[in-house]
């Protein structure tokens, strides 16, 4: 019976390995080909990437769940345990890196490549680190190898100077008229989301150094400031406050957002961000608990009373805030009839967003 179960354990384990292993193979192949698709202008290879995001959506929630029977039918304990709960953060985080891929696909789409004029070398150089300090994660994870992570987790210091620098010459170009004005935003945000990825490759390495050690590390956290909104549904206001956040270019602070009921986001939404200027955050609503690190969330900002339910007991680290705004995505009508609304909100939202990072930067300058 011993020898069974046994089996039957480590079977468990090689299923769920087997599906991180593939679903970061989508990850990667969704970068290269993104990449690609920027470098050559390639507009159908951009929406095949926008269409294939789909294919990892179903397998993060396959893997949930072939996490969570593992739970349920083998009660693993120690490090059995710590590998299931590490498997469940990796795969948000990797669910989380598709969402990249397909904003990179979107921005690709906005840009006319006959009107570029820009060398793409730092591009590809910040692509490639991104993309192998994920494949390196993932093979720390697979192969429980606690050294591995730690030397991939340093690649990120490179990979953000490298951005600095990239973001400093983009605008300088637009400022001197050498791109087109409607292409810094698109290129600003390319850069953005290949950084973003190597920021979730140094979280996955962080999940395997506990999985291996069977201790955090919270220090990271001090790194970078999280901010959370949160609302009822995660269809407007907390996703408008999100794109808001993250447009500022202040590089510790990250921003997210999530719903108590999560519900299809309102498509006006999206026109309206872009109006502005601003991605819309990418894939689909979801629930507080689907937020990765929800734990080491440093400031929770509710956007109505009843959201404030998300608010850690006291005595708590973290900083709460209620900022009750009202949603203009759930009056009727279209954007154009809600337009004042939807500018009242937006108009909320980026002071108080402004003058919140300032505070938690203490007075720090954004870098430009």
């Amino acid at each position: 019976m011993g020898k069974h179960l046994e089996a039957s354990l480590q079977r468990d384990i090689d299923l769920i390995r087997g599906k991180i292993l593939e679903m970061a193979g989508r990850c990667e192949s969704a970068l290269r080909d993104v990449l690609t698709a920027f470098v050559e202008g390639n507009r159908q290879l951009a929406y095949l990437v926008i269409l294939r995001d789909q294919h990892i959506d179903d397998l993060e929630r396959q893997i949930d769940r072939l996490c969570l029977e593992f739970i349920v039918r083998q009660q693993p304990v120690a490090k059995h345990l710590r590998l299931a709960y590490t498997a469940i953060k990796i795969n948000a985080e990797l669910e989380r890196i598709g969402d990249y891929a397909e904003s990179i696909a979107r921005q690709t789409l906005k840009l006319d490549p006959a009107a570029l004029n820009i060398s793409f070398e730092p591009f590809q150089k910040e692509a490639d680190l991104a993309i192998r300090m994920l494949h390196d994660a993932i093979t720390a994870f697979v192969e429980e190898d606690a050294e591995l992570a730690r030397r991939t987790m340093a690649v990120e210091d490179e990979i953000d100077a490298l951005r600095k620098q990239m973001d400093a010459n983009l605008v300088r170009m637009s400022q001197e008229g050498r791109i087109p004005v409607e292409a810094l935003t698109p290129l600003l945000t390319i850069s953005r989301r290949f950084e973003r990825t190597s920021d979730q490759a140094k979280n996955i390495c962080s999940q395997v150094l506990y999985m291996c050690t069977g201790e955090y590390l919270r220090h990271q956290g001090a790194e970078v400031f999280r901010v959370l909104f949160v609302d009822k549904h995660h269809a407007g206001i907390s996703r408008m406050a999100e794109a808001i956040g993250n447009a500022l270019p202040y590089e510790r602070i990250h921003f997210t957002s999530a719903g108590l009921d999560p519900r299809t986001p309102d498509p006006r939404l999206a026109e309206f961000l872009r109006e502005k200027g601003l991605e819309p955050p990418m894939g689909p609503a979801r629930s507080v608990d689907q937020v990765p690190n929800l734990e080491h969330q440093q400031v929770i900002v509710a956007l109505d009373k009843e959201a404030r339910r998300v608010f850690p007991p006291r005595p708590t680290k973290t900083a709460t805030f209620l900022w009750e705004v009202t949603d203009p995505t759930e009056r009727s009508g279209s954007l154009a009839e809600n337009q004042e609304h939807f500018e009242k909100a937006f108009a909320f939202l980026q002071t108080h967003i402004q003058d919140l990072s300032a505070a938690i930067m203490g007075g720090e300058q954004p870098q430009t």
